[in-house]
């Protein structure tokens, strides 16, 4: 009964979504609101036309992929009402471009930057406010007693007295504490001879049959250690299983973050759990167009500029206008990055020279403020990071990305401590979170950390958050030596 009222719950505000959807569209385009705002006593309305039916078909399917993509339609009670909004934004933000995308085809006038700002206000409004009066009234309820579910803790630890207090100071989250396993005889010992330890302990693992059979339970909650209580995990999921039981796994921090992309799959008729496998390939498909896209466009514009940087750097120095080195990309690919040459024709021997110099004592990079080998020209263009255009062909072949951790060179790479290696996991950028953080003036460990930072938190609305604080950290020089 439970999981039939979730499922008409989940599906009456998936429909609602797109009834909203359809009558905010049918209402700008109609009775064209931005007309009466204006002060006129009388709006235009349009006309319908046999064509706009096909117009109307791709609306629709283009909503329902796009809700269905950013929303998740489910019954949590684990996710955070500050998460549902966000995922509304970003699928009515979809939506109302989806909007644009289709009106210009079909050539709908009434479509324009007012309507359009009025129709993502309207069915983002319309989304809160449904989603908040749902979750007052479920506050509500389970507040009252209603609508609660008996949760199970599986583990007598440190961890699940964690995770049981902070289940315990949101009611509204529905769940009455039945007691709590342990994991040995001894770890209920402990449990019990400890005065901080709250709530009664039901049996051990040993015996998590005979509790399942004795206690009436909805919910199990797993806390134990996944690396060395995995073959009690199991048993516990199995356990479950046969009872129809949801079981949910609340693993330490550091073991977290194994679980963020578990993928399960098919092979010759047998299940392959998949770890680490990337999930967001709409959006990675999206980064590929906008790297493509700008840096063909970026080479057109600045071609002029880049001929002129090019016949100032021959002239005023010997030695070719290009600078190629050989930088490791993506799981240790290597590949030839271009800049234009900076330095002298023997900075790479002159190098060896000036290692004692090295700004960046904790890493294997090199960096010197007033380094000897840079040109006159080369200051200048490094300063405004010119020298760094040439890499747009890198980034149109497919071997960089407009953002993206900086390519190091193979001897920095053989020099990586084990989790700096995590930056090569991705494709290396022209431009990072480091280039706007202040360059040289931060530490190299930072610099790593900056890096992982980004790829654990990476999805495209930062990329362009990164490309946005570029400009200025371009034009003003910040950080760059």
């Amino acid at each position: 009964m439970i999981r039939l009222r979730h499922k008409v719950l989940i599906h009456s505000f998936r429909m609602l979504d797109q009834i909203v959807l359809v009558a905010a569209a049918a209402l700008i385009v109609y009775f064209r609101p931005e007309i009466v705002l204006r002060g006129s006593s009388h709006a235009a309305q349009a006309t319908y036309r046999m064509v706009d039916t096909v117009g109307l078909l791709l609306l629709a399917l283009g909503w329902v992929g796009i809700f269905a993509y950013c929303i998740r339609y489910r019954a949590d009670r684990f996710v955070a009402f500050k998460t549902q909004l966000k995922d509304l934004a970003k699928a009515t933000t979809l939506a109302s471009f989806w909007l644009i995308a289709v009106s210009a085809v079909f050539s709908v006038r009434s479509i324009n930057s007012a309507n359009i700002l009025i129709f993502w206000a309207v069915v983002t409004g319309v989304g809160v406010i449904s989603r908040l009066l749902l979750r007052v009234t479920l506050m509500r309820a389970r507040r009252s007693g209603y609508n609660y579910r008996f949760l199970l803790v599986i583990g007598a630890n440190a961890r699940a007295r964690e995770v049981v207090s902070k289940i315990e100071v949101r009611p509204e989250l529905g769940y009455k504490i039945v007691g709590f396993v342990a994991e040995t005889q001894q770890a209920r010992e402990a449990w019990l001879s400890d005065p901080e330890s709250r709530g009664e302990v039901v049996g051990d693992l040993s015996d998590l049959q005979a509790a399942l059979k004795r206690e009436r339970v909805d919910e199990m909650i797993v806390c134990l250690p996944v690396e060395s209580r995995f073959s009690d995990i199991v048993k516990v999921v199995q356990h479950a299983r046969d009872l129809g039981v949801v079981v949910r796994l609340m693993p330490e921090l550091h073991d977290g973050t194994l679980f963020r992309s578990l993928h399960l799959e098919e092979f010759e008729g047998e299940h392959v759990v998949t770890l680490f496998r990337e999930q967001m390939l709409l959006q990675l498909l999206a980064k590929r167009v906008v790297d493509a896209g700008l840096s063909f466009a970026a080479i057109i514009v600045l071609a002029p500029l880049m001929v002129v940087v090019a016949i100032l750097i021959k002239a005023t120095s010997p030695g070719p206008v290009l600078f190629a080195q050989d930088r490791v990309g993506m799981n240790q690919r290597r590949f030839r990055i271009y800049k234009f040459r900076s330095m002298v024709i023997d900075a790479e021997e002159k190098k060896k020279e000036l290692a004692h110099l090295n700004e960046i004592a904790d890493g294997p990079a090199f960096k010197m403020k007033n380094d000897p080998r840079i040109t006159r020209i080369g200051r200048f263009i490094r300063k405004t990071s010119i020298d760094e255009l040439p890499q747009l062909f890198n980034v149109l072949s497919g071997e960089m990305s407009l953002v993206g951790p900086r390519p190091p060179l193979p001897d920095e790479v053989k020099r990586y401590e084990w989790l700096f290696r995590k930056r090569l996991s991705v494709k290396p950028g022209i431009t990072c979170v480091w280039q706007i953080s202040g360059r040289s003036n931060t530490t190299f460990e930072r610099w790593m950390e900056m890096d992982s930072e980004y790829i654990e938190n990476w999805s495209i609305w930062l990329d362009l958050k990164i490309l946005v604080k570029t400009v200025p950290a371009v034009l003003f020089g910040r950080g760059a030596s």
